[in-house]
């Protein structure tokens, strides 16, 4: 199982990192009234490795325990951190962080679930 990780890390590289997403992190702020609003700010900007949900063997292992439908890999950025309940927001929508994991103190790779915006 380690030698599958590591050579999925050997085969990261940038020409597979094709998509620019920004970590955006969510924030109550309260106004000096007392009327709270979400307010949300941008942690960091990457470029990271997107893989939709589809019938490859890792997603039918996945599927049984979770209501990811995209995969991003990126390189791990020091001082940051990302957690679950972050977003990400690239060129086809929005996605909510559900699980975060590090792989080899190099990567992270985040399952997320694609939000609707509601229309104002």
């Amino acid at each position: 199982m380690v030698r599958w990780f590591l050579r999925k890390v050997r085969q990261m590289s940038f020409g597979k990192m094709n998509t620019f997403i920004e970590i955006i992190d969510a924030t109550q702020t309260k106004d000096n009234e007392g009327f709270t609003f979400r307010g949300e700010s941008v942690v960091a900007k990457v470029r990271a490795y997107k893989e939709e949900r589809h019938g490859s063997r890792k997603w039918v292992n996945m599927a049984a325990y979770s209501k990811a439908n995209a995969l991003f890999q990126f390189r791990r950025i020091p001082g940051i951190q990302v957690e679950i309940g972050q977003l990400i927001s690239c060129n086809t929508g929005r996605y909510k962080i559900i699980s975060v994991e590090n792989i080899s103190g190099l990567y992270v790779e985040v399952a997320a679930e694609k939000t609707e915006s509601t229309k104002d």
